[in-house]
């Protein structure tokens, strides 16, 4: 084992410089790793069986010697065994290098969209191929109710990079409300420019979008900016996201009309500020209560997202507020992937959790029947489909936590 071949040393500086890889890492690296197959070619079974065992590389020929207490004490036929762990440290270092790099490209990246291609599944991720290296999608990222199929090319967010027990991964979202101001950037030349800016996004991803822009530059229309001729540019858009709805206002720093704006397409409405408390009081017709509020309160909720008001809406003649939101509330339901009209109609139901919707599924499929003839049979297999991803979830947080302790045992 003494006299490998110089060749080696050649490769490794070779690979390490082009690499941008230390010498000396990979070197300390091939120590431990020979270490450990002289533990086990010894049939040692701790640690401690090693003291005094030195294992020495020369950077300048590649020899590999083992000593012990300043003698040799290399194991016959050890040779072939060490020059093979060598070899896999450096490809190993070589791999970690490769992916540091992307990670690294990536990173500057963070807070721009890419387009993708769906390469596989693992547990409760989507595995994204997007250039130079892979990204994941968790669940919580994806549009609820998308359905993904492999070789499928989709726009997404590089939302983060995150630490996960596999190493660092490169996080991308489609449900990030980020996700649509970097489509109508890339769709709308005035967007793309400045020339029209967007001011705030609300979005309840597979569902529906509202965003305020404003121009800034006279005689730019904001709004018919981002429409386009016959909506093609907002249609491009909808189209990226699955036929999720966009409403488009003009930003107004009159807050009352930007309010009103916000809860179009209800019209006549009345509007009381108190700024002390971020509240906007909205009364209204009440032939424009229901437009007001939408589907399951959600046009409410986005207007309250929009402009950073709570809103308490209530008819003309009614004295108590018929809805009341911050436009923060999270649904459980969500996590179904249900069609907007069934998800909507769940709210309407007040039911936002998955064991509400559980314990009421009998009257629930009943209803559902009457909106779309699959609803219930769609609803029984969205909930069976939650319940999987969600034990993936825990799978997935527990090898996390075991990761975790064990690097922190490890720098104890």
């Amino acid at each position: 084992m003494s006299q490998t071949k110089s060749e080696f040393a050649l490769a490794l500086n070779q690979i390490c410089a082009e690499r941008g890889i230390e010498v000396k890492v990979v070197i300390e690296s091939i120590k431990q790793a020979i270490l450990a197959a002289l533990k086990r070619d010894l049939g040692y079974e701790d640690e401690v069986q090693l003291e005094g065992y030195i294992v020495e590389v020369n950077e300048d020929t590649g020899a590999i010697t083992v000593q012990k207490d300043g003698k040799d004490a290399t194991p016959s036929g050890f040779g072939r065994i060490a020059a093979q762990v060598a070899k896999q440290v450096i490809m190993q270092r070589v791999r970690e290098a490769e992916k540091d790099a992307i990670i690294g490209e990536y990173t500057d990246k963070v807070g721009s969209m890419v387009t993708g291609m769906i390469l596989r599944f693992d547990g409760p991720n989507i595995v994204v191929d997007i250039g130079r290296g892979q990204a994941i999608m968790p669940t919580a990222e994806a549009i609820p109710n998308e359905f993904y199929r492999l070789n499928q090319r989709v726009a997404v967010y590089i939302k983060e990079i995150r630490e996960t027990y596999k190493g660092k991964a490169i996080v991308v979202s489609r449900s990030a409300p980020e996700l649509v101001k970097e489509l109508f950037a890339r769709e709308v030349p005035e967007v793309g420019s400045g020339a029209v800016e967007i001011i705030a996004i609300a979005r309840e991803s597979g569902h529906r979008t509202k965003l305020a822009v404003k121009s800034t530059q006279d005689g730019v229309d904001p709004v018919g900016s981002c429409v386009g001729q016959k909506g093609i540019r907002v249609q491009a858009v909808i189209n990226e996201l699955n036929g999720e709805k966009v409403d488009i206002i003009e930003f107004s720093k009159d807050l009352p009309e930007y309010i009103k704006a916000a809860l179009a397409p209800a019209e006549g409405l009345e509007v009381i500020i108190d700024e002390s408390k971020r509240k906007a009081t909205i009364t209204v017709p009440d032939d424009q209560l229901s437009l007001a509020i939408g589907k399951g309160g959600q046009n409410a909720r986005l207007a309250a997202k929009l402009t950073g008001y709570k809103i308490d809406i209530k008819g003309s003649e009614a004295k108590k507020i018929a809805l009341s939101t911050t436009g923060t509330e999270q649904f459980e339901i969500d996590g179904l992937g249900l069609s907007s009209k069934l998800r909507n109609s769940l709210i309407e139901m007040k039911i936002t959790q998955v064991t509400e919707l559980e314990a009421k599924l009998d009257e629930v499929k009943t209803t559902f029947a009457a909106l779309d003839p699959r609803g219930p049979e769609e609803t029984v297999k969205a909930i069976a489909r939650f319940h999987k991803k969600q034990n993936m979830a825990i799978e997935e947080a527990e090898k996390m936590v075991r990761y975790l302790a064990e690097r922190e045992a490890e720098n104890k």
